[in-house]
């Protein structure tokens, strides 16, 4: 028995789960969805992991732990899973600065190759200085130099929209010549990240438009002269409806990710007119269950698809809980659970992350996680949730 504190301060009695609930890893790609995780990194207990500090030590970068984040990311291909790598749940510009960033998509290509891994990994520019000005040239420069680091990885490109090219473009014209000189330097069809303006304010007339319909047009012209050398999109954030309707504009063959962590069920199991494919950090924290949510469905179990996943969004939406429709600390709760799974051996963050949310708040996070059958050892899970009460201050 565990005493788990709630919000109000109360402690409830909480019987942990006996015996595990059996998943059989199966690294074969889903056949209905494409499906990428956006992964979290683990912070090295013994570097100088600061809030708000760079990443510090001698080359290679030494801010994570490498042993616990590459064995996550096999933990993910082991479910088959594609990972996607060095996007934000991973810290990136909020910890992870572009060397290590850089190192983290080499080791993961690495370890991708050994396995048999399915490798995708954001192109950005987060190594040019936020608060100076930068040309075209400047951006288009620094999203090169970053594309041949996951070329090089054998990653899919996750070109993000950066808020360097919102600075020093104007026109659409301008926006859409950087990204045709990065689409002709892939060699595999990319993967277009847009993070629209209420969540990033600096992305503000992006495409050249400061009207939503307007930029989107742009965007979806785009896509169409590029269709050959695009996978899919991401757009946030969007409701649900806002994100079904932009799908159906798409041109054919051209995948709408979904990142949504509230009615991503629906959104992924689709209606008669299509479906979205996921690129989110949700598979990040219920990748077993997940998993089985999706080989349910390629075997055409459509209702068996929503018994399995359906569950987990009381989790999903716990962890994401926050300001608006994102939070800022949705990958504390990522990194918890993964080491009351077993994952890592230490709860420790870049940026010192780690204690961004409350303790009842990750006490409820565990109870869900153990609810609903994800750690391999009930166990271990309810020790080590023990030993966290107890330094924090909860007596059992």
């Amino acid at each position: 028995m565990i005493k788990l504190p709630e919000p109000d301060g109360s402690l409830t009695e909480y019987q942990p789960s006996g015996a595990p609930r059996s998943f059989t890893p199966d690294s074969t790609p889903f056949a209905g969805r494409s499906v990428l995780a956006a992964a979290h990194v683990v912070g090295d207990p013994l570097a100088p992991n600061e809030p708000f500090g760079p990443p510090l030590g001698p080359p290679p970068p030494q801010s994570l732990d490498w042993d616990a984040t590459l064995a996550f990311r096999r933990h993910l291909w082991s479910h088959g899973f594609t990972v996607a790598e060095a996007l934000d749940t991973a810290h990136r510009g909020a910890g992870l600065d572009w060397p290590t960033a850089a190192e983290l998509i080499r080791r993961s290509g690495a370890e991708a190759r050994a396995v048999g891994g399915r490798l995708a990994a954001g192109v950005w520019t987060d190594q040019l200085d936020p608060f100076a000005q930068h040309s075209i040239d400047d951006v288009e420069k620094a999203y090169l130099e970053q594309l041949e680091v996951v070329e090089e990885a054998g990653a899919t490109a996750i070109i993000q929209a950066s808020a360097a090219l919102a600075q020093a473009a104007r026109t659409p014209e301008e926006y859409t010549g950087v990204y045709a000189k990065l689409l002709a330097q892939t060699s595999r069809p990319a993967v277009l990240h847009w993070l629209l303006p209420e969540w990033v304010p600096g992305h503000a007339g992006y495409w050249g438009h400061a009207e939503a319909e307007a930029a989107t047009q742009v965007f979806l012209d785009l896509i169409a002269t590029h269709r050959d050398r695009i996978d899919g999109v991401k757009v946030a954030p969007l409701s649900a409806e806002a994100e079904t309707a932009l799908r159906r504009r798409l041109p054919e063959g051209i995948r709408f990710y979904t990142g949504d962590h509230d009615t991503y069920t629906d959104l992924i199991a689709g209606d008669a007119q299509g479906h979205s494919d996921a690129l989110s950090p949700v598979f990040d924290l219920i990748a077993p269950v997940a998993a089985e949510a999706f080989r349910t469905l390629d075997a055409g179990d459509a209702q068996g698809f929503r018994d399995r996943l359906d569950p987990t969004l009381a989790l999903a939406r716990h962890v994401f809980e926050g300001p608006g429709r994102s939070t800022l600390f949705f990958k504390t709760g990522l990194v918890f659970l993964a080491w009351l799974a077993g994952h890592a051996e230490h709860f420790r963050m870049v940026w010192a992350e780690h204690g961004a949310r409350s303790v009842p708040h990750l006490a409820t996070a565990y109870r869900l996680a153990d609810e609903l059958g994800l750690f391999p050892d009930p166990a271990l899970a309810a020790h080590r949730m023990k030993q966290f009460l107890d330094v924090s201050g909860v007596a059992q």
